[in-house]
């Protein structure tokens, strides 16, 4: 079929369509004015939703970043006349993830109503971090393994990283390395492949060194094109039990 025919085609289902419409309001005036008004009001209460949400992703990102800039402060007492990039100066690392800590549940505590901006699912995560740098191994591990669980794959991956290196640092190796396994097969842009096989290598660096070279190994060799892989890999190797 020709150019031409087809728009002339195109032309004639478009006057159909206009004729069929006409028709139909004529006798159906009242649904018409009715559906029209229902319209206006759902299009209202969308844009009135975008707004909320983008409000709420606003503050949200706000509020995330004042948290995360206390869990980057630096600690000890600044040096007069120096601005610290990261935030203020605490006295003590307990007493800077302490804070954060409260800051990052304040986070969860504010945003609870769906839809829950994406910064709640980070401030989740950043709360295992903080139970588990303040020695709260238990709630680190409760915590990290409902984050590991979320929609966000990236953040997810984050929790399950972390859960795993909690696991390992207590003597759950198989559970540990299960994950690493898992975050290697499903890799993201947050914990690349080479990362697990890495962390995987390391929590068998004590228990079972020969496993350990193993994975070391095959990351070598299945990243040997990255120079920065590469040369960590050639370390880890030199540096274990013989």
């Amino acid at each position: 079929m020709d150019r031409q025919h087809r728009h002339q085609l195109k032309q004639n289902e478009f006057k159909d369509t206009l004729v069929s419409v006409e028709e139909y309001i004529k006798h159906h005036y009242q649904e018409v004015i009715t559906i029209a008004i229902i319209v206006v009001a759902v299009v209202g209460l969308a844009g009135g939703l975008k707004y909320y949400t983008d409000r709420q992703e606003a503050g949200a990102n706000a509020d995330l970043g004042e948290a995360l800039a206390t869990f980057r402060a630096s600690v000890g007492q600044p040096t007069p006349g120096q601005n610290d990039p990261e935030g203020a100066a605490y006295p003590t690392a307990q007493e800077k993830y302490k804070k954060a800590l409260q800051q990052f549940n304040a986070i969860l505590d504010k945003y609870k109503m769906p839809p829950r901006p994406k910064a709640v699912a980070i401030a989740n995560y950043q709360v295992g971090v903080c139970q588990s740098l303040l020695g709260d191994h238990s709630g680190a591990v409760q915590t990290l393994t409902e984050a590991s669980q979320g929609s966000d794959a990236e953040v997810a991956a984050m929790a399950k990283f972390a859960l795993a290196g909690e696991l390992a640092n207590s003597g759950k190796t198989r559970e540990a390395v299960k994950l690493y396994q898992e975050l290697a097969d499903h890799p993201t842009v947050t914990i690349p492949k080479a990362s697990a096989l890495l962390a995987m290598a390391d929590a068998y660096r004590e228990s079972q060194p020969a496993q350990a070279r193993q994975i070391y190994e095959r990351v070598e060799k299945e990243f040997a094109s990255n120079a920065t892989v590469a040369q960590a890999v050639k370390q880890d190797i030199a540096s274990l039990t013989p």
